[in-house]
């Protein structure tokens, strides 16, 4: 049995080295984070939530505010009619391989969607284009591709992103 609750800080160890087996077999996050802790606690974030599966950690889903450069936040506002603020970005969602099949990413997005819509927010995220995976799932759940596009990620680096926004 999965279970989904609030990330608290003694998860964060439990939580990077997850990720880190998911970086090393699926290549996410595309560019591995100076500080991962700080990556997946960010200071803005309005909640984050990790799975446990066997008692142990084995993913995390992460819900913020829009930043700067989110893409999907400002093309669901503009065609919603709304503002920026009026959305909540879906980030740093991660399964560890061993756990997957059990739906856990469902279950992660269900929770980080039911808090999103609970402060009044629509939810919405972007997924490097190379993620087949994930955007299989976001488009199984019923999420609307807002846009492909090219993000300039650095001076070297252009990434292609897709962008969805969550049913309405």
């Amino acid at each position: 049995m999965c279970d989904i609750r609030r990330r608290g800080r003694d998860d964060l160890d439990a939580c990077v080295r997850v990720l880190a087996e998911v970086h090393k077999g699926d290549g996410y996050p595309v560019n591995w984070p100076e500080h991962p802790t700080g990556w997946l606690a960010h200071p803005a974030q309005l909640d984050a939530w990790v799975a446990e599966l066997d008692g142990r950690i084995v993913g995390h889903l992460a819900l913020g505010p829009a930043g700067e450069g989110d893409v999907a936040p400002a093309l669901w506002s503009s065609r919603a009619g709304t503002t920026i603020r009026e959305t909540a970005v879906v980030s740093r969602l991660f399964v560890a391989p061993s756990a997957r099949g059990h739906g856990i990413g469902a279950l992660l997005m269900a929770q980080a969607v039911r808090e999103a819509r609970e402060r009044g927010l629509h939810p919405v995220l972007d997924v490097v284009s190379t993620d087949a995976a994930a955007a299989a799932l976001y488009e199984r759940m019923g999420w609307s591709l807002l846009a492909v596009v090219d993000q300039r990620w650095s001076p070297d680096q252009t990434v292609t992103i897709r962008c969805y926004a969550a049913p309405a």
